[in-house]
């Protein structure tokens, strides 16, 4: 596969800067000396988006219109396509065009597409160490659509648009939006008085911090040769048992004890056939039933170093970030926006 050099500092566009990831990424690309510049059906204020005053250009347009993501395109050297349906909404009916439409104006505009990939990709018999390479056979509907979106990207890397993808477990963070699992855990805007955790505490599982993945995501796109087509495993925060997150988020809140349930999953299933969003939770039920571990050792070697924040100030900048801490305010710096690597 042949390499090109990269522009360090650029103009990238971001579709999706709204939602968790999208925003992370562009955090991050800004605080390295890029300008942002947003896709959007309506413009949205620096402090919706928690950006600095001033650091977002905002192009009026639709991720469905081809004609929009192409123009918006225009000058950038990076496009982020982290744009998601909300809800989960018709899935089958969005995601494919609208990524579509980032193929076209990467190949318009010679841009870098960089997009975020999941552990959905995966079924249960995947394994539980698994590389870039393990066999993806995806039993979940979510699953397929993301197997197809990646062999689209793979596919137009052949003809000339170059795609770096990273995969990683379920997101968390302080700016998290609503389809994550975390929120699932705890009641946002009210402090932490118990945790609903959806699968059994023994069973293991892969957590991706988003600051820390949007970091990744800057610096991979900043090294000097990059391949036409990267894929590259986030390792996160894997917790060899589900029961650790649980104890992160006692220590945090400072509690002397945290009461645990499991999640109502039969009375999901009664729901979900009436709610579209508990239908799609319902469908990712598995992933908290089977360990599934990402292998880093491909991003460490790029980068050195996977960017990492410790997991209690992870959970503090989430919980607080979720309005879950009474100390709002108090120790916001304490570990805000820190990093922390690990080599290995």
């Amino acid at each position: 596969m042949s390499t090109q050099a990269n522009t360090r500092i650029g103009t990238a566009l971001v579709i999706g800067i709204s939602g968790g990831i999208g925003g992370e990424i562009a955090r991050a690309l800004h605080r390295r000396g890029w300008q942002i510049r947003a896709l959007g059906r309506r413009p949205m204020t620096e402090a919706q988006v928690a950006m600095p005053e001033g650091s977002v250009t905002w192009r009026v347009g639709d991720a469905l219109k081809e004609a929009d993501v192409v123009s918006a395109a225009q000058g950038c050297s990076v496009i982020v396509h982290a744009v998601n349906p909300p809800g989960y909404h018709n899935w089958r009916g969005l995601v494919m065009p609208m990524l579509n439409n980032t193929i076209a104006a990467a190949r318009a505009t010679g841009a870098r597409i960089l997009f975020p990939g999941t552990i959905y990709n995966y079924g249960p018999d995947a394994g539980t160490l698994l590389n870039e390479d393990s066999p993806q056979r995806p039993l979940t509907r979510k699953g397929k659509i993301r197997v197809e979106m990646e062999d689209a990207l793979r596919r137009a890397a052949e003809r000339g648009v170059r795609t770096t993808i990273v995969r990683a477990g379920d997101f968390f963070g302080p700016r998290s939006t609503a389809n994550n699992w975390f929120r699932q855990l705890i009641q946002p805007g009210k402090p932490v008085r118990a945790v609903r955790y959806p699968g059994p505490p023994s069973i293991g599982h892969s957590w991706a911090y988003l600051p820390d993945l949007g970091e990744t995501f800057a610096r991979l796109v900043e090294r000097d040769e990059q391949a036409d087509f990267e894929t590259f495993h986030f390792g996160g925060h894997w917790l060899p048992r589900g029961s650790e997150m649980t104890d992160s988020i006692q220590r945090v809140a400072k509690l002397d004890a945290l009461r645990v349930s499991s999640l109502p999953w039969w009375a999901m299933r009664l729901v979900s056939p009436f709610v579209e969003v508990l239908r799609e939770i319902m469908e990712m039920r598995y992933l908290w039933h089977t360990p599934i571990q990402l292998d880093n050792r491909k991003l460490v070697a790029a980068l050195g170093a996977e960017p990492h924040m410790p997991l209690d100030a992870a959970v503090h900048e989430t919980l607080q970030g979720l309005g879950c801490l009474p100390d709002v305010g108090a120790g916001s710096q304490l570990h805000s926006h820190a990093q922390v690597e690990r080599a290995t």
